[in-house]
């Protein structure tokens, strides 16, 4: 057995992420970190180093104790590493949870249906029993398809 393995296979074995080739993109986008240093997918991980991954809002930090390349199964995840982040970040990520925030960039995409439900609950009592044509001073003809009111010049 070796002392050393590379991270992103380490990070992919230690099923920190789901595939070996986003553990690569987390490594090349700066979101892996050793000792405060990003570090390539290629660098290698020893035991006793901290990594810290960054998986937004929140920077997870595990204590490598076995540096492994084989994927193992979740029940051998605690002889693997030990995970050493703060309970600040675990606040944030049940702050960002309570929240109701959705990582959705704003117009993209239908609405969910709760956001429907509240669009509904925003909009709908205010506007409940307001006849868009009946404003008073303007009436529509439906069958003529012009208006009758001949003081208007619209």
């Amino acid at each position: 057995m070796t002392n050393e393995a590379r991270i992103d296979k380490w990070l992919w074995a230690a099923r920190i992420f789901k595939t070996r080739s986003i553990a690569a993109d987390a490594c090349k986008n700066g979101r892996v970190t050793i000792s405060g240093t990003n570090v390539k997918p290629s660098h290698t991980v020893k035991t006793g180093e901290t990594v810290s991954v960054r998986k937004p809002p929140v920077t997870y930090s595990f204590k490598v104790l076995k540096p492994i390349e084989q994927r193992v199964g979740a029940k051998l995840i605690p002889e693997i590493y030990e995970n050493v982040t703060t309970a600040d970040q675990y606040e944030l990520l049940e702050m960002n949870r309570i929240s109701g925030f959705v990582n959705r960039a704003r117009g993209t995409g239908r609405p969910t249906k709760k956001d429907r439900r509240s669009l509904d609950a925003f909009i709908g009592p205010s506007l409940e029993g307001l006849d868009v044509y009946d404003d008073g001073d303007f009436d529509y003809d439906a069958t003529e398809g012009k208006d009758t009111d001949e003081d208007n010049e619209y």
